[in-house]
């Protein structure tokens, strides 16, 4: 075994895997527990009305708030991972990242103008930090195991689907049948009991993930035997310029709507200052980037080309895929009737009872077996970790009982009704929250990603152009039915009852959508681009998520317009034209971008 093995972390496995493997998915699932927990409650708290807890604002200013907020977060990872590669090493990044996000939810949870602000800053930053370095740390434990890896990244992806599910479903919970401050602050809790247990457990990893010094840099330097292009100081004023451009702009585009015009960075520029600020900017990275390609042999030039062409179909899947905490969460709100009586409401009930509580049992068994093997060595990080699951369980316990009493399965006695605000009811009643339906693509992802798996490894395997043409075509499909769902509703009309059944349609076709597109992406970056480019290409990548994170805002932002004007439906057959065209388009392109990839698939 060499000195720099990674075999020994495979001694005393755990389900076939490190141990580490499941501090990592624990720390991670915490992660998107308050990641997803909060953002599922933003445009809801933004919109309601004040009397109710919110802020009562248009849904066009929410939209363009949480817009620049997602896309924020995908871009700081660059900025993350910089400081993690270069200066403090992979170990304290995600440290750092879960404190700020841990700060972040607290401040959201006092629901003041400043703080939510505050919040949503450090939680910019927090992400930042942590998302790009956990898989780093996850890569290099399996480095001499290659033929585990795809094994690994199977259940760190269940943690973070399982995080995600938790998430919405019990902050969204709380948020909106308790108090927004409740789900914010959820959020907060499981994301300081992820950062204490990494932080507690750290010695796992061994040296990965250690600050990065002289030497390892050295021999990193001495593996890469890709041709070196440095960026000269044009290309890096270029890069700045056109970085503080897309910045200022990101800031300013929600802070002009929001303040009425008051605040506008770019009022010198005219009444389309915006337009002309982003425009230039996109611009001037598109000229670098096509200048970059002239820079490296017809190939490799090829295959970044390709790459470039599935980060342009990606801003499209992400504008159209991320209307579910906007525009599809406005709609289970506002348009759909979420109430069941009799049989629906008993099935309901007890099919929420399963997807709650099954999941969380057999992740507790896994944390049992991680008890087992590390409990001796790392009992702080495991007691916290026990204690973060013990209130999980009585949260999710809490919450599937208070539901069977507002139906009125189970007796209470008029005062204590009162109490907890609880109406009584004369036959079994459930309202089912709006937020409900979200936890609906964690679910699906964990049931059907052992199937497209599967079929990515089988002779049908198809290409990269048709594997994103059948998920733009899912994604068209799942707006087809809520189009088609919405097609009664009057131009103007600000409430409806829509059955529920389109909007479960809906992220049953979106996931299949995303297993189609998002995780085999990154996948086509690093098969595509030699070591040398990687870092740029994968800048390019988060780039092209963080515009079609803003562009979905965009369209959320003209949700009102449209269906004052033409109606809701007509909204919803938008945005499914518009997805069946890239499909065509991936599909059509085959041919050119099967000869860009030289032989990858």
């Amino acid at each position: 075994m060499s000195q720099n093995s990674t075999d020994h972390f495979f001694k005393n496995p755990v389900l076939g895997h490190p141990a580490g493997l499941f501090v990592l998915f624990f720390t991670e699932m915490w992660e998107r527990f308050s990641f997803y927990g909060m953002r599922s409650l933003l445009i809801l708290f933004l919109t309601t009305a004040i009397t109710d807890g919110g802020w009562e604002w248009s849904r066009e200013n929410a939209s363009a708030l949480f817009g620049s907020y997602v896309g924020l977060v995908y871009l700081s990872t660059m900025l993350g991972g910089y400081f993690a590669d270069k200066i403090i090493g992979f170990r304290w990044a995600v440290v750092v990242g879960a404190l700020l996000m841990t700060l972040g939810h607290a401040s959201m949870a006092l629901e003041t103008e400043f703080t939510i602000y505050l919040g949503l800053v450090l939680l910019v930053f927090g992400n930042g930090f942590f998302k790009p370095n956990m898989t780093s740390i996850l890569s290099e434990m399996y480095k001499d195991r290659p033929e585990k890896k795809d094994g690994a990244y199977t259940l760190f992806y269940m943690g973070v689907n399982s995080g995600a599910f938790f998430g919405i479903l019990l902050c969204g919970y709380l948020g909106e049948k308790v108090g927004w401050s409740y789900g914010f602050g959820l959020a907060g809790i499981f994301m300081f009991f992820g950062m204490l247990q990494f932080w507690f457990s750290q010695n796992i990893f061994g040296t990965i993930g250690l600050k990065p010094n002289k030497e390892t840099t050295e021999a990193a330097e001495l593996l890469d035997t890709d041709k070196r292009n440095p960026f000269t100081p044009w290309q890096l004023g270029v890069i700045a310029l056109s970085a503080i451009l897309g910045l200022l702009w990101v800031l300013n585009d929600p802070a002009t709507k929001i303040s009425g015009g008051k605040v506008n960075i770019f009022a010198f520029l005219g009444e389309n200052g915006n337009s002309i600020a982003i425009v230039t900017a996109l611009i001037l990275f598109v000229i670098l980037l096509l200048y970059r390609f002239t820079q490296y042999s017809t190939i490799t030039r090829q295959k970044m080309m390709a790459v470039s062409f599935f980060a342009f179909l990606t801003i499209f899947f992400w504008a159209i895929f991320e209307q579910s905490p906007n525009s599809l969460t406005i709609f289970a709100n506002d348009y759909t009737n979420r109430v069941l009586e009799g049989n629906w409401s008993v099935g309901f009930l007890i099919a929420n009872t399963l997807i709650t509580v099954l999941p969380l049992a057999i992740i507790t068994y896994v944390l049992i077996l991680l008890f087992k093997q590390t409990f001796a060595t790392y009992a702080k990080a495991n007691l916290i970790l026990g204690a973060s699951f013990v209130i999980i369980w009585l949260i999710a316990l809490w919450m599937l009982t208070r539901d069977y009493y507002t139906a009125g399965f189970l007796s209470l006695s008029d005062g204590t009704l009162e109490a907890l605000k609880i109406e009584k009811v004369t036959k079994p009643l459930t309202e089912v929250p709006a937020t409900w339906f979200s936890t609906l693509n964690s679910l699906f992802i964990i049931s059907l990603a052992p199937l497209f798996s599967k079929w990515w490894e089988s002779k049908y395997n198809p290409s990269a152009n048709l594997k994103f043409g059948v998920g733009m075509g899912l994604l068209a499909l799942g707006m087809a039915c809520v189009a088609f769902g919405s097609s009664g509703i009057e131009p103007g009309a600000k409430t409806a009852s829509v059955s529920m059944i389109w909007l479960i349609l809906v992220y049953l076709f979106h996931t299949m959508g995303e297993l189609c597109i998002s995780p085999v992406g990154l996948s086509y970056v690093s098969k595509l681009v030699p070591a040398r480019m990687i870092a740029f290409m994968f800048g390019v990548w988060y780039l092209a998520v963080a515009i079609g994170m803003k562009g979905a805002a965009m369209f959320g932002e003209n949700i009102d317009k449209i269906a004052n004007e033409h109606g809701l439906s007509y909204f919803f057959w938008m945005l499914t034209i518009i997805s069946l065209a890239v499909a065509v388009f991936s599909v059509i392109m085959s041919p050119v971008i099967k000869k860009l990839m030289h032989g990858v698939r």
